[in-house]
């Protein structure tokens, strides 16, 4: 396989075998096909690739050690070497992106691998940190991702938004992209961000898929269909992923308003 290695200063090579070797890395499933919005990972957000917004923000968290993309794509590989990104390029034939990162994890070092989503550009830094958390401090986990209240009634029926219904200990019962559950005044909005141990991630990316997962197209659902504990964390912070030309705008909208407050 074709490797370009450009390392952001302070980082670890997180392919290298030492005592130093990364505890925490964030890998960016990356593909340029894609049904609604072909190339949309190299689409111009404010004079950058969108990956490169998604690949410094990532970097930004104080829980990562490095940070790799994933990808099939010379041209995406070539744009992340552009801004000075690690890259590793990955079989074309993967069907999940899980299975994308479960190849890069396989030559990892880290005892925590965080699959950050290449098209949500907006992805706040902190909410890393928060994802990381649960498996920082509970030995027992081995999955955990993120989740936030909804504010925007049309998002109840979008079949583009999923859906989490959690348990009182923080642990989903349930994902869908239908509008659940039907009762509580309060709907969660699952963000497409996870956390692994390594070795599960390695464990999980080699099961079969499950009827559900395949019913609903969610690939945490075959965790769940597997008996698998996932630790939901709320979070305050807002997200955007980038799904359409109309998000892409929108994107660009909200990232025009901060830089003009940081101006301000």
């Amino acid at each position: 396989m074709l490797l370009f290695v450009v390392h952001p200063v302070g980082f670890r090579n997180p392919f290298e075998r030492t005592s130093q070797a990364p505890h925490i890395v964030a890998i960016i499933p990356a593909r340029y096909e894609s049904t609604r919005f072909p190339g949309k990972i190299l689409a111009d957000l404010g004079g950058r690739p969108m990956i490169e917004h998604v690949y410094r923000r990532a970097s930004e968290s104080r829980t990562v050690d490095a940070v790799v993309v994933a990808t099939d794509d010379v041209r995406i590989a070539d744009a992340v070497r552009r801004f000075g990104g690690t890259v590793r390029m990955t079989s074309p034939s993967h069907r999940t992106g899980t299975d994308r990162i479960a190849e890069v994890a396989r030559d990892l070092t880290s005892d925590i691998v965080v699959c950050v989503q290449g098209d949500e550009p907006l992805i706040n830094p902190a909410v890393i940190d928060e994802l990381v958390a649960p498996l920082q401090t509970d030995a027992s986990l081995q999955m955990s991702t993120v989740c936030s209240a909804m504010t925007d009634s049309a998002d109840y029926r979008d079949p583009n938004v999923v859906k989490v219904v959690k348990g009182q200990n923080g642990d989903a019962l349930y994902f869908s992209r239908a509008p659940i559950p039907s009762g509580p005044p309060v709907f969660f909005k699952h963000i497409g961000l996870y956390a692994y141990r390594r070795e599960f991630l390695l464990a999980f990316a080699a099961l079969p898929q499950t009827p559900l997962e395949l019913a609903e197209s969610l690939e945490q659902l075959r965790a769940l269909e597997h008996g698998v504990r996932i630790r939901t964390v709320e979070t305050q912070y807002d997200s955007l992923g980038v799904d359409t030309p109309e998000d892409l705008e929108r994107a660009r909208v909200r990232l025009q308003a901060a830089r003009a407050g940081e101006v301000a």
